[in-house]
């Protein structure tokens, strides 16, 4: 394949299941929809941590989140660990960001040439989602039930910043840039919440039209101590006062889903005009999901599909057209992705690195079982969580407790946990083999921890922490954020 100029479009916290081209018979995404009928669609792509910071930070670096000590939101990407932009520099490609980022600031080497309109860890990061034995309550939990409906947001104002400065920029100095390819990495926050969403968006899903979510299973989930810890750390559910406010949170949320379309409509139309859609190649996912009220869970942080499940659409000139991929991929996969994209052999720099490009994926055969690694270390997680997903099913591994199976062809809904079932224990078995193959799930819970326990020290201890409160989302370039203490 041809050496191509190559998009890369993010967005945060985007449902896969929530694009018309995933099959959502409500949402409304035409422009992702469009590019997904002229390019390939992934559709068991995943993240590799169900939380910002750690996803961006593997991404960033082609490595799990264990190998680079990413754990939570409060140890963002310094740029010590190299990742495939600091090979595109070296080899003399153009990089550049466009908005959310959240690494740990502006000024550390991460890999771009420039980065514009960057939104970066404040204050450290969420350093309450460091505190871990025991877990503190997240009080901040309250935005995200009840900052909800008609509204522009700081995020959407942001996001309409990002579109534009990307535009402009494919307009300008991506039309005239000479020698090797370039990539652009442009990230949007939308549609993570708040959910306010102008008014034209909502008003394309009337909330009185909105199914109410699938529920967990009442007589098993509830007396598992993993969930048990979650379900009192995150408390956003009991905010909720009756259905019709789900119903407009869930509305709003679909909103943001198509404001989004229409910004990535806004940067394709860029790219045409422009002239560069003839050897320019798009690629477009999200850090992660968000369970938007299935199993009363609302957020990411879990392994469910909603939350670790991620859209990943790849187009470009010489690509198929309308192609599905059904084996498993995850973020990690991006890294060889981008080199192969812009021509650059892999070295002896990018050897062990898990992942393998996109490209080879959906020009190979189908491989169902090829296995997916995610985990998860950060806020409402009493211990490490380990998700295996390979062939038909996904087994959960939760450190100190009994773990979940969930087989995705007979249930894809997630309804029924297998995890206790006798019929399945040689599955089970094989599964916990595997992880251990790949990593030690007590040493890295203990090395989390210790980590987490030494940037709460640096902040003043748990008390201190615990005293200045958490705030439920990183405020944009400017603002600064909103701690909340109690309920």
């Amino acid at each position: 394949m041809d050496p191509m100029n190559l998009l890369v479009i993010m967005d945060d916290e985007h449902n896969r299941n929530m694009l018309g081209c995933y099959g959502h018979p409500m949402v409304k995404t035409p422009n992702l929809d469009r590019l997904a009928d002229r390019g390939v669609r992934f559709t068991s792509a995943y993240t590799n941590s169900p939380i910002c910071v750690p996803a961006r930070a593997s991404l960033a670096t082609g490595r799990y989140v264990h190998e680079i000590g990413a754990w939570c939101n409060a140890s963002p990407y310094d740029g010590r660990i190299p990742g495939w932009g600091h090979r595109l520099q070296e080899t003399g490609h153009p990089v550049l960001s466009i908005g959310k980022l959240h690494y740990r600031n502006e000024t550390d080497a991460t890999g771009f040439d420039q980065q514009i309109v960057p939104m970066h860890a404040v204050d450290g990061g969420d350093i309450h989602g460091a505190v871990r034995d025991p877990l503190p309550v997240r009080y901040q939990s309250r935005d995200y039930a009840e900052d909800i409906g008609e509204g522009v947001s700081s995020y959407v104002t942001y996001d309409e910043g990002i579109a534009d400065h990307a535009c402009r920029w494919l307009g300008d100095a991506g039309a005239t840039a000479d020698g090797k390819p370039w990539v652009l990495f442009v990230s949007f926050i939308s549609p993570h919440y708040p959910l306010r969403a102008p008014k034209r968006y909502l008003d394309l899903y009337p909330p009185e039209d909105i199914p109410m979510p699938k529920l967990r299973e009442p007589d098993r989930t509830p007396d598992h101590p993993w969930w048990q810890a979650f379900d009192e750390c995150y408390i956003i559910e009991r905010y909720f006062k009756d259905d019709a406010q789900k119903r407009l949170a869930i509305a709003s949320y679909f909103g943001l889903c198509s404001f989004i379309d229409d910004n990535v409509g806004k940067l394709l139309a860029a790219l045409s005009d422009s002239g560069q859609d003839g050897n320019t190649r798009v690629l477009f996912t999200s850090d992660h999901g968000d369970n938007m009220g299935a199993r009363r869970l609302w957020g990411k942080s879990t392994m469910h599909e909603e939350s670790a499940g991620i859209p990943l659409i790849l187009s470009g000139p010489d690509l198929p057209k309308g192609q599905t991929v059904r084996t498993p991929v995850s973020l990690v996969d991006l890294y060889p992705t981008i080199l192969r994209a812009v021509g650059e052999p892999a070295t002896e720099q990018d050897s062990g690195l898990p992942g393998t490009s996109l490209f080879d994926v959906a020009a190979g055969a189908e491989d169902l079982d090829r296995p997916v690694f995610s985990e998860y270390h950060a806020a409402g997680a009493i211990s490490g969580a380990f998700m295996l997903r390979r062939g038909q099913y996904k087994y959960v591994h939760y450190v100190g407790y009994r773990p979940e199976l969930f087989d995705l062809e007979a249930d894809p809904e997630e309804l029924h946990d297998l995890g206790d079932s006798p019929a399945h224990r040689a599955v089970i078995d094989d599964f916990e083999r595997r992880l251990r193959a790949m990593v030690d799930p007590e040493e890295t819970d203990r090395r989390a921890k210790a980590d987490q326990a030494a940037i709460i020290e640096r902040h003043g201890g748990r008390d201190a922490v615990i005293e200045k409160g958490g705030y439920g989302a990183t405020p944009p370039p400017g603002a600064e954020p909103e701690y909340q203490t109690t309920s």
